[in-house]
């Protein structure tokens, strides 16, 4: 398992340099059939990303771009007449595919963006009465710009962020990174010259062996009081749904495989904590003026004791 995982980190880091850890994160994801959101300025390579992500997978994939004037039935499909037969006929969408890149999906107008909450949660799509499984497997990567600087944009409503398994906030390179980055990229991007290192077999191996990983009582018990100090702080609104708890326990079973263990240590539940939990904490307005959602992540995630002493079967 760590080989397919090695070589799928190597043939990305081809074109992708410095985000390792958004990698890492991007293969936790994968292992455990979440979705990714993945926000940042205009340029920073989330487009790339997601495209040398899915490169590198023997699946297939598809990309929406949104607009304003993007339909729900230009994302699922829909029933046509064909003249030829006198009948009506279903075209489906890009929706019906393994890896589908929602690129700025914030630009999209609600009634398009909730066109995938049923293939998010799911894995299937009605279109005129008429349900269609989505084969596995299936996994969005969406990516928008930060909405507060930007026109023409539709945040994402509190359902539609719960189902997005992680959130990737991409940051500026470094300055070695930049360089790395305009040499490698001064003639081509080297998204063509990509292998598919991870075929659907091996990946599918590779997920049940995920859901094997040990959880101990300590850890399981961990989760739920984050998840309560979430619920409970003045600062937030509404914290972590039951359906945030049990994606930060998986997240912690696929950061645990990532790094060649059987069992989940506190250490795997902190790394991951951010990126499942931020974008699912809403503050209350009071507390939106003077703080920030890390600001209160933090402070929640500090109130909670982790477990010292554990005993793990390896």
């Amino acid at each position: 398992m760590n080989e397919y995982i090695g070589k799928l980190k190597s043939e990305i880091s081809k074109v992708i340099i410095g985000r390792d850890s958004e990698v890492d994160l991007m293969i936790i994801a994968l292992l455990q059939g979440g979705h990714i959101l993945l926000e940042s300025v205009p340029g920073t390579g989330k487009t790339l990303l997601a495209k040398a992500f899915a490169n590198c997978l023997n699946v297939e994939f598809k990309r929406i771009q949104f607009t304003p004037d993007v339909l729900p039935t230009d994302v699922t499909g829909i029933h046509y007449f064909n003249p030829k037969s006198q009948e009506f006929e279903l075209k489906s969408g890009p929706v019906m595919t393994n890896i589908l890149l929602a690129d700025e999906i914030n630009r999209a107008t609600p009634r398009t963006q909730s066109s995938l909450l049923e293939a998010m949660e799911e894995r299937q799509v009605t279109i005129d009465g008429e349900t269609l499984s989505i084969s596995e497997p299936f996994m969005v990567i969406a990516t928008q710009n930060p909405v507060e600087s930007q026109q023409g944009t539709f945040p994402l409503p509190a359902a539609q962020l719960d189902r997005f398994f992680m959130k990737l906030s991409i940051g500026f390179p470094s300055f070695e990174e930049e360089r790395e980055i305009l040499r490698k990229h001064l003639v081509e991007n080297g998204l063509s010259k990509l292998e598919s290192v991870l075929h659907p077999e091996q990946l599918k191996e590779m997920q049940n062996e995920v859901k094997h990983i040990q959880v101990h009582d300590d850890i399981e018990k961990y989760i739920i009081l984050i998840a309560k100090a979430t619920r409970e702080h003045q600062a937030i609104e509404f914290g972590m749904s039951p359906r945030a708890s049990l994606a930060l326990l998986r997240a912690s079973q696929g950061h645990a495989f990532v790094h060649g263990r059987n069992f989940v240590v506190p250490d795997d539940v902190k790394a991951v904590a951010p990126n499942i939990i931020k974008h699912r904490l809403h503050l209350t307005i009071e507390a939106s003026l003077t703080k920030t959602v890390d600001d209160i992540l933090a402070d929640v995630l500090n109130s909670v004791s982790a477990p010292v002493e554990m005993e793990y079967t390896k």
